[in-house]
């Protein structure tokens, strides 16, 4: 079972979706159909259930971090994944705001110096945007590539941190 709760965002529309441990959904989107949509298919087996009362107040909690950058996000976390998933996401949130790191760094980061299309790749099953900074992740050149919510939203939250140097 997961309860979700959608709303409006500086960055489009945002889904929050929570299991029975914490947050384990934060979709970024252009509108309320496809962030179902899109929690459906990242949780196929799951029960979906609109939470009338935003989560017990964690939706707005979630909106606030992404649009004013508050650091951290204090709120449980339901964070599913393998192994390798796990040690690139817990790397991402080492990452200090406003500053990036190319998708080879972070899998030299890990460990595995040639596992970099699996970097990418557990960046692209990141769940949890912003809280799981994915977005700080750009190519060698230093150009921004791929983002799951679209790359002017990567490039409008790493704009956003590094005006605000706040540690999300």
């Amino acid at each position: 079972m997961i309860r979700y709760a959608i709303d409006r965002c500086s960055l489009g529309w945002v889904l929050a979706g929570a299991d029975d441990k914490g947050l384990c959904s934060i979709e970024l989107g252009d509108n309320a159909d496809s962030l179902r949509s899109a929690l459906q298919s990242r949780f196929p087996g799951a029960t979906l259930e609109h939470a009338s009362d935003n989560l017990g107040g964690r939706l707005p909690k979630v909106v606030r971090l992404i649009d004013a950058l508050q650091s951290g996000l204090d709120l449980p976390l339901s964070i599913q994944g393998t192994g390798f998933q796990q040690r690139v996401w817990e790397a991402l949130r080492a990452i200090p705001a406003g500053q990036t790191v190319s998708y080879a760094e972070l899998a030299a980061k890990v460990g595995s110096p040639k596992a970099v299309r699996a970097v990418a790749g557990a960046c692209a099953a990141n769940r949890l945007a912003v809280v799981i900074p994915c977005h700080r992740v750009v190519r060698s050149d230093g150009n921004l590539s791929g983002y799951r919510w679209g790359v002017e939203r990567k490039r409008t939250l790493l704009a956003r941190e590094a005006e605000s140097g706040i540690v999300v």
